[in-house]
């Protein structure tokens, strides 16, 4: 029988193994709850942990019990109220609500919800649970695979270039010990007993006895020495393996409308998108690059941190940021090599005549080269002028582009999963 103990540290009074089996077990309430907390956070705690709240009543363990109805005996003792055969009214459900549904009673109790914390890779990991980059595909030639040479240890076959010399060495030391163990035992006695007989005194026999040890040392020190200092069995080579590169590379071009029509609300809940896009791409694809492009009139790309906090701002040509991104790919990330994402948020309010334009160009220059291109608008009235252009872009590469409406916060993270969620593989 074997055991397996489980040493890894446990918060005070708290045991991981228990708490996995926790979140398992209570898995759909606590994800309800990471979504209602993702609602109601602002930007910069977007990410982290904290308290969730599960109802109480789910969290009871099942039981054995008598169910209602029927007539049961029970003694109470020390009882002074009732007499055999009174009959006293059940007590009613319910109790004093406070803020919550139904009326005050003097009768009744109840309980509280359940209220724990979670870590911020808990929190994360209920956050991002079942999505995915759509059309993930490996991009690379069929007969073109790549491969990263990386060390494996130690071999004891291998070409005279690849020898390691230490541990050749050490190999042969070894060998000669283990081989030489008992004779050098041997020796060692020997020596001792012919340091004792030489202090005694001179005799025949301790004569006789001297030549027959020392004769028998010598035997022994020869066997010793005809051991090869290093043989081909102890010869280690440096061991080489390849090992296949991930090619499914990806890129995400970000793009965020920051035009005068969009107003703070509406670029609060387009940087909530994003950022919760960012975490999602952070957290879960290692091979994976992003980009950040903002537009008014004019469109540029810019760094992580001007694409979050900058306040410029101007009119709205929607075009010339479909025409960056569709540069920035030319120039960088072929389609070939590199599975293509963009994502673009903006309130639908664009230049008269430039939604056309703006349909032409995903047509004919970036829908061609990207896996998915996902739209939001984040508008509370009714939908601009750039949302019914998209609508027939939609129709026409229904697989390559996605289409999703924001009206308020509480929208963005249902639509974020619906854009994301994951779907059936496609083969390149």
């Amino acid at each position: 029988m074997s055991y397996i103990i489980d040493r890894r540290l446990n918060a005070k009074k708290k045991s991981t193994v228990n708490r996995q089996r926790f979140l398992r077990r209570y898995k759909q309430h606590i994800k309800e709850a990471v979504d209602q907390a993702i609602n109601d956070r602002s930007i910069t705690d977007l990410e982290r942990g904290g308290k969730v709240s599960i109802p109480r009543k789910d969290i009871s363990e099942p039981i054995f019990h008598h169910g209602p109805g029927g007539i049961t005996d029970r003694v109470y003792p020390g009882n002074r109220e009732f007499s055999e055969g009174d009959e006293f009214k059940r007590p009613e459900k319910g109790g004093g609500g406070g803020s919550g549904q139904g009326k005050a009673s003097n009768q009744g109790e109840g309980e509280d919800e359940f209220t724990f914390n979670i870590s911020q890779d808990e929190f994360l990991d209920f956050m991002f649970e079942d999505l995915e980059l759509p059309n993930l595909i490996r991009k690379e030639l069929k007969d073109a695979t790549s491969f990263e040479t990386r060390r494996a240890g130690f071999s004891s076959h291998g070409s005279p270039d690849k020898l390691h010399i230490v541990r050749s060495l050490k190999a042969a030391y070894a060998r000669r010990i283990a081989l030489s163990g008992n004779r050098r035992d041997d020796i060692r006695a020997l020596r001792k007993e012919i340091w004792a007989l030489e202090k005694e005194a001179v005799t025949d026999d301790t004569t006789e006895r001297l030549q027959a040890l020392r004769a028998s040392l010598l035997e022994l020190e020869k066997s010793v020495k005809k051991l090869p200092f290093i043989d081909d069995f102890d010869l280690r080579y440096q061991n080489l393996v390849r090992i296949p590169i991930p090619s499914s590379k990806a890129v995400m071009i970000c793009v965020m409308d920051v035009s005068g029509s969009m107003t703070q609300s509406i670029k609060d809940m387009a940087k909530r998108f994003f950022i919760l896009l960012y975490l999602f791409l952070q957290r879960n694809y290692k091979q994976i690059e992003l980009v950040f492009v903002r537009h008014h009139t004019l469109a540029k790309e810019v760094d992580e941190q001007e694409f979050f906090y900058s306040r410029e701002t101007g009119g709205t040509i929607v075009s010339g940021a479909l025409s960056l991104t569709a540069d920035i790919i030319k120039s960088r990330y072929s389609p070939s090599e590199w599975n293509i994402y963009v994502a673009q948020a903006s309130d639908g309010d664009n230049w008269d005549g430039d939604s056309s334009l703006c349909g032409d160009l995903l047509r004919e220059k970036l829908l061609p080269l990207v896996q998915y291109f996902a739209y939001v608008e984040i508008t509370t009235g009714p939908h601009q002028n750039l949302w019914y252009e998209y609508e027939g872009i939609k129709d026409q590469f229904s697989e390559q582009f996605a289409m999703q409406q924001i009206t308020q916060p509480g929208d963005i993270y249902p639509v974020f999963r619906k854009l994301f969620e994951k779907r059936t593989e496609v083969n390149s």
